[in-house]
């Protein structure tokens, strides 16, 4: 493996271990229903050392909300004040134009459909134009058959499946469920 390829791999670790962390936080309250889930937002903006524009966890919002979505929502909630500290050159960029060139770390494959009827995180990533997607495990059929990483290869964005976490992001997404015997 090249130096750039295993920095690169070294670097995706780092931002993993931090949405998993967002995954184990102790707000992330366990339900046996659902996922504990945790996202961080990464801006990679040429020129740059990547910024981190938010993070997220399960049911950290009102409404039954997932991960990603709340990740998104506080990103879209960033004031220009804000973007322009973050990123300090003229013109400040929007985060519309960010998030087109922003990495989603997701400890677990984003949800294609929600049982709740809420909208699924695939496609809230693929509205907001996301540029990649680096994954910690696939969604288990616990609950429903997820295609999300699929979805999100179908519109045009990069799914990375990394390497090294899968049972910690496993045990995480399932903290406080009943095991089956």
């Amino acid at each position: 493996m090249n130096d750039t390829r295993r920095a690169a791999e070294e670097e995706h670790m780092i931002y993993m271990q931090q949405a998993l962390n967002e995954a184990l936080a102790d707000d992330c309250i366990p339900v046996q229903t659902a996922f504990c889930v945790g996202c961080v937002l990464v801006a990679r903006v040429p020129g740059m050392e990547p910024v981190t524009l938010a993070t997220g966890y399960s049911r950290e919002l009102p409404g039954n909300t997932h991960a990603e979505a709340n990740a998104l929502t506080k990103a879209f909630g960033l004031s220009e004040a804000r973007l322009a500290t973050l990123f300090p050159f003229s013109p400040t960029p929007s985060i519309s134009d960010l998030l087109q060139c922003t990495d989603v770390y997701t400890t677990l494959e984003p949800c294609s459909v929600r049982t709740s009827g809420l909208p699924a995180c695939a496609d809230a990533l693929i509205k907001a134009g996301i540029k990649r997607c680096i994954i910690g495990v696939g969604e288990p059929d616990d609950f429903v058959k997820c295609a999300g990483a699929q979805k999100l290869r179908d519109a045009g964005i990069d799914v990375v499946w990394l390497n090294g976490l899968e049972k910690e992001c496993l045990d995480a997404a399932r903290r406080g469920h009943h095991t089956r015997e």
